[in-house]
Formats: C-alpha cells, sequence, structure tokens
C-alpha cells in the first residue's frame, strides 16, 4: 500500500476495512435491468423493475470491520434492491416481515397518498412480525429518490436502498452511462447504545476540541486579553466551537454502495461517456462533502427534481438529500471522495476504465471551528442571543405565540408577497430544553457552510439551485408559520420551538391553501429537514422562487424560508433527518384538512 492510498486512516482500521464487506460483495459497474426482471450489479445488489415488487426485511450476518454484526436487510442485500419505476405507472409492492419487531418502509420524496407513506404512528399502523403489507400508488414524478425504515434504528443497521423514477417523455437529462452512488454509514455498535451514549455526553465523539498551540495562534491574532475573551466567552455558554457534528468516525464506518473505503467500491465507464451518477445520502447522521478530483461536476438534479446545470468541484448534503451530477472522464481512474463535515472520516470509491484500477485518495481538509457569525449570526456578538445568564436578548419578543399555529398577518385576501424578518420566539423557547437563541440570524443560501468556504473550490450552494419553469403554484402564500430549530447540546434534546415530540400538538395545514414556512436555526448545528407527502419551494430573502425540494438543509443561525401548496390531505410527518436528532425530539406532526 503506497501511503497516498488512505491518509487519515489508521493502519488497523485499514487493515479492518480489507477484512470487511457488504452482505453481499465488494465492485460494482452501472446498473441494467430488463422490465419486470431482476438483475443484479457486480457487487450481488439486486436492480429491480416493473410494476409489482416483493420486498423481504430480515436480518443477516455482515463484517465491515473486522467484527460479524447483525445488519437489518431487504432481500438479503446491503444496500436494499435498487428499485426501478416508471413515472406515470402504479406500482405494487408487497413488504414482509421476517423480523422480531415491527418494521417500516418510508418512499423518501415520492409524493402519495399518506396512507402509503410508510411512518409508524403517524400515517399507519407498520408492519408487524410475520406480515405482509402492501403499498400501492400511482408514481407521479420523475428522478432520484430513496426508500428507508421509519422503525426505530433499523435505517442504521443497513434497512435502505436507491428509487430510480424513468420519466414518462424522452429524458431531458442527456447522459450515456448511469451509476448510483449511495453513501451511508455504519456503527457495530448497538445504535441505541450510541444514542444513549449522546444522552448521557453529547460531545464523546469530539475528539477535535481547541488545543495549547490554536490558543497560541488567538494570542498571535488578537492578544493575550482578546484570546483569553474568546475562551471564556465559549466556556460561559458551555459549548465548543467544534460542535458542529455529533457523530463521527469513533462510532461509524462511512460506506459507499455498502463498501468500505479500503474495499474501494468501483464503477466502469467508458472513456468519453457521459456518466449520470445519482449521488444519495443514505446515512443515518453524516453530512458528506463530495467531490471528483480532477473531474467538474454538472449538478443537473437536486431532489430528483431537475434543475439549471451548474457546475461545480464539490457539493454538500446531508441525510435524505440527493444530486444528480453529469460527468465526462478520460480514460484514466478517478477518486470518490466523501469526507464527512466533521473530517473525521469519509467514504471512497473509484471510477474507472476497467476493475482493479485506482487513483490516489486526497488528505482529508483540516477540521475548521465555527465562528461567531455562525453561533450568532449577522450580529456576531456575545450578547445577540445566549441562553445562559442574565436576559438580554437583543430584539426577542417575550410573548411570542406558539409559531405552530402562528399566523403572521393573517392576509389572505392579498397574500404575503415577502417572508417576514422579524424574530420571534415562543414561549416555549425559554426552558430547559433549549440552550441557545439566535436574534440576528443569517439568510446567507450563497454560503457553502462551515469547512468549504474559501477552500480553493468551487463548492455548491442552495444560491445556485433554480428550478426551470418556476413554482408549481403562482399564488402568494396566504399565512406565514414560523417554526423555531432548538436544541440543548448538554441534554441532548433536540425540538421544534423547544417542545420535544412528545410535548407537541401538531402543525395545521388548510387543504388547498399557499403558505409559507419559515424555518429559524437557533442551534449550532445544520439540520437537513424533510417535511413528508408536500414539495418545499425553496426562496430567497425577497420571496423569489428557487427551487422545489423535499429536503433543505439549514445551517447554524440560518434563517430559510419555502413555500408550500397544502394539496395532500391527511397525517404527515415533519422532522430533521439526522436519525438521533430525529429520535431525541426534532419531528413533528402536520395534519393537512
Amino acid at each position: 500500500m503506497s501511503s497516498w492510498q488512505m491518509p487519515g486512516l489508521s493502519r488497523r482500521r485499514f487493515v479492518q476495512g480489507l477484512v470487511g464487506g457488504a452482505a453481499l460483495a465488494a465492485t460494482t459497474a452501472s446498473y441494467g435491468a430488463k422490465a419486470d426482471t431482476p438483475s443484479h450489479l457486480s457487487n450481488g445488489s439486486q436492480v429491480l423493475s416493473g410494476k409489482v415488487f416483493n420486498l423481504e426485511v430480515s436480518e443477516t450476518q455482515v463484517n465491515f470491520t473486522g467484527t460479524r454484526r447483525t445488519a437489518t436487510v431487504i432481500n438479503g442485500s446491503l444496500p436494499a434492491p435498487t428499485l426501478v419505476w416508471q413515472e406515470g405507472e402504479t406500482v405494487t409492492i408487497r413488504v414482509t416481515n421476517k423480523l422480531s419487531v415491527p418494521t417500516s418502509i418510508h418512499w423518501h420524496g415520492i409524493i402519495l397518498p399518506y396512507q402509503m407513506d410508510g411512518v409508524p404512528g403517524i400515517s399507519f399502523k407498520g408492519i408487524a412480525p410475520g406480515e405482509t403489507f402492501t403499498y400501492r400508488f400511482k408514481v407521479e414524478q420523475s428522478g432520484t429518490y430513496w426508500y428507508h425504515s421509519h422503525s426505530g434504528f433499523q435505517e442504521i443497521t443497513g434497512m435502505y436502498g436507491a428509487i430510480i423514477v424513468k420519466p414518462k417523455a424522452a429524458d431531458p437529462i442527456s447522459y450515456d452511462r448511469d451509476i448510483p452512488l449511495l453513501l451511508s454509514d455504519w456503527t457495530d455498535d448497538d445504535p441505541m447504545a450510541v444514542f444513549g451514549k449522546l444522552k448521557a455526553r453529547a460531545d464523546f465523539m469530539n475528539y477535535s476540541q481547541p488545543t495549547a498551540p490554536e490558543f497560541w495562534a488567538d494570542v498571535r491574532q488578537y492578544g493575550l486579553q482578546g484570546a483569553m475573551n474568546k475562551r471564556q466567552m465559549w466556556n460561559e455558554m458551555r459549548m465548543s466551537p467544534t460542535d458542529l457534528a455529533d457523530t463521527s468516525s469513533a462510532a461509524f464506518t462511512y460506506l459507499l454502495n455498502g463498501v468500505t473505503p479500503a474495499s474501494n467500491w468501483t464503477g466502469v465507464f467508458k472513456p468519453g461517456e457521459r456518466v449520470r451518477l445519482r449521488c444519495i445520502n443514505g446515512s443515518s447522521n453524516t453530512f458528506y462533502d463530495v467531490r471528483i478530483p480532477g473531474l467538474k461536476l454538472t449538478v443537473v438534479e437536486a431532489d430528483g427534481q431537475r434543475v439549471e446545470p451548474v457546475t461545480v468541484d464539490e457539493f454538500r448534503f446531508g441525510p435524505g438529500q440527493t444530486y444528480d451530477v453529469i460527468v465526462q472522464p478520460a480514460d484514466q481512474p478517478y477518486t470518490i471522495f466523501a469526507q464527512n463535515m466533521g473530517r473525521s472520516g469519509y467514504a471512497r470509491g473509484t471510477l474507472a476504465p476497467a476493475l482493479g484500477m485506482a487513483a490516489p485518495v486526497p488528505a482529508m481538509d483540516k477540521p475548521e471551528y465555527l465562528t461567531m457569525t455562525d453561533m450568532m449570526g449577522d450580529m456576531g456578538g456575545m450578547h445577540s442571543g445566549m441562553a445562559h445568564g442574565a436576559d438580554h436578548h437583543t430584539g426577542m419578543n417575550h410573548g411570542a405565540m406558539n409559531h405552530g399555529a402562528n399566523n403572521h398577518g393573517d392576509m389572505h385576501h392579498q397574500g404575503i408577497k415577502q417572508p417576514t424578518h422579524t424574530v420571534n420566539h415562543a414561549r416555549s423557547e425559554y426552558g430547559s430544553s433549549v440552550d441557545m437563541r439566535v436574534d440576528t440570524p443569517r439568510t446567507n443560501l450563497d454560503d457553502p457552510g462551515i469547512g468549504l468556504r474559501n477552500n480553493g473550490r468551487r463548492v455548491l450552494t442552495l444560491a445556485d439551485l433554480h428550478t426551470p419553469g418556476g413554482p408549481m403554484d403562482h399564488r402568494l402564500p396566504e399565512r406565514e408559520i414560523e417554526l423555531h430549530l432548538t436544541g440543548n447540546m448538554e441534554r441532548y434534546s433536540w425540538s421544534f420551538d423547544g417542545l420535544e415530540f412528545g410535548d407537541s400538538t401538531p402543525v395545521h395545514f388548510r387543504y388547498g391553501e399557499r403558505l409559507r414556512v419559515i424555518l429559524h436555526n437557533d442551534t449550532m448545528m445544520t439540520h437537513p429537514m424533510h417535511m413528508h407527502g408536500m414539495w418545499s419551494e425553496l426562496e430567497n430573502d425577497r420571496g423569489e422562487f428557487l427551487a422545489r425540494l423535499h429536503t433543505i438543509p439549514v445551517q447554524p443561525a440560518q434563517r430559510i424560508s419555502f413555500q408550500v401548496t397544502a394539496d395532500a390531505l391527511g397525517r404527515w410527518a415533519w422532522h430533521c433527518h439526522l436519525l438521533f436528532h430525529m429520535d431525541a425530539g426534532m419531528f413533528r406532526e402536520v395534519v393537512v384538512s
């Protein structure tokens, strides 16, 4: 092994990775399947296409790190089979539960009747052991999506797979080869035990802490008093500038198409081809920063929806998000490199003209600390919203209503053109479940995020995304709903408006209405927010439409708005797609009636 192959990975982890493998074998090319018949990727993963599908949920043994563990799989495969559907057709999916506990499947990003959405306790009761549940719905869209369990922590243990929906008409995206890239994360530990450790000590996986040399670097930059003030400020807030992620390679191994970095998943192409990479973040708790050194990435689709092509070197996406990119590789191998946000580990694979080839693996970028702008927004000062100590919350409305039912400016007769920028904190935010509040949030959609700023590469931002044709509904929103993403790191509590799911009431949408949702992040972490059943149409701070999405990442101290047409009757889930955050309370129910 030459020194460049696995930088940042210990020899022990590298050896474990060589021993490890998915539920089936190690490398793959692109997919292909005849209608109504299964085919196999060269790593053994099935590709199923047609109108009728039979899926069986069970357990199997896997070995990613040198230790055998039990995974939750579909049709014996991790990842689960790739499902290929046709826009306009009705699909029937029979899911049989061979587990000893209930299970479920959620079709992420697919617009369908709420009874088919697959969220136990919200849209159906779940699939009991030994039972078969039949999902049946018409496919009304095309693009790249995915599916996963919505029961317990089964998603972490392997229950996820890709969905490719072929368009009814000719595909407007030109390409010669189609390769799904499904990124995920795996832990050898019991996920409940990992979650329990986070509840006991939220930073137990955070090995990147301020050091003495960094203190003296601050002294050189700010002077002794300035450096001491900076340390004192973080200590008073009982926070760390490295708390940008709460999971790391201390517990997780990062996978590409179910394969460890050392095992080097390989996708094969012919030189000169336009290759479509369907990038899916199917991880439980990991934001990935994805690049292919030596290749430009032309983004053509976001969350299954076509966007005006934009060429970049790199993009970040969180759990639940998908990006389709076009690359045009030459006659050589290329490394697919996906480092986690905290820079503790990465997933890796290869694009090559033939199996067995490899390209240099870049070193991981140096971890960066959160700034006070990340913490507090545009003001960036110590008194702009800390929930500790004296009550000096600039610009706060201490009598604000609970935003879940708050209609800002009930202007049904003329609509609301621009989103409200005045910050209103709900009464429920002033409790033990909230350790900070931001009064001067950012609306910076052109910010790639911590660790990606000024890195010498062209990085995709939300401001770059533009869905052709404009919004689906050209009405102005009749009302606004403002919800705050809140948390307490010491308690490892996550919530909307300071209310964990068990203490919350449903958010009500009126059937057929056009409304604006404002998400205001009062925490230090980026949250990928996923509303089931309806499209979230992202807008800028002037209320101008940008892109149609199903999962929107909201950065620390950021205020984002999107418009929704409540055209889907029923009960829907709305949550952070960081699975531990969702389980810790950042989950609400939406009722459309």
